[in-house]
């Protein structure tokens, strides 16, 4: 079994909602709105939820047996 890819998540605070929106771009296709796929009070709970809709995401793929989205690659400095 290969090792599952590691999916970016973006977090931002939006004033108009007061909360913090969970972006989850590579799945972006996949989801209705992508661009908000869960939220939170707090950073922490936001990036929680967006953990946890991540693994929903990929279980429910896998358990269907389709395959997983690639994940975007990021450049690093060194």
């Amino acid at each position: 079994m290969s090792e599952q890819p590691h999916y970016a998540m973006d977090i931002r605070w939006s004033d108009e909602d007061q909360a913090y929106l969970v972006c989850l771009p590579d799945w972006e296709g996949y989801l209705l709105n992508w661009r908000t796929a869960t939220h939170g009070a707090t950073y922490e709970e936001a990036a929680r939820h967006g953990h946890e809709v991540l693994e929903m995401l990929v279980t429910g793929l896998q358990d269907e047996g389709k395959p997983l989205p690639p994940a975007r690659s990021f450049a690093t400095t060194a």
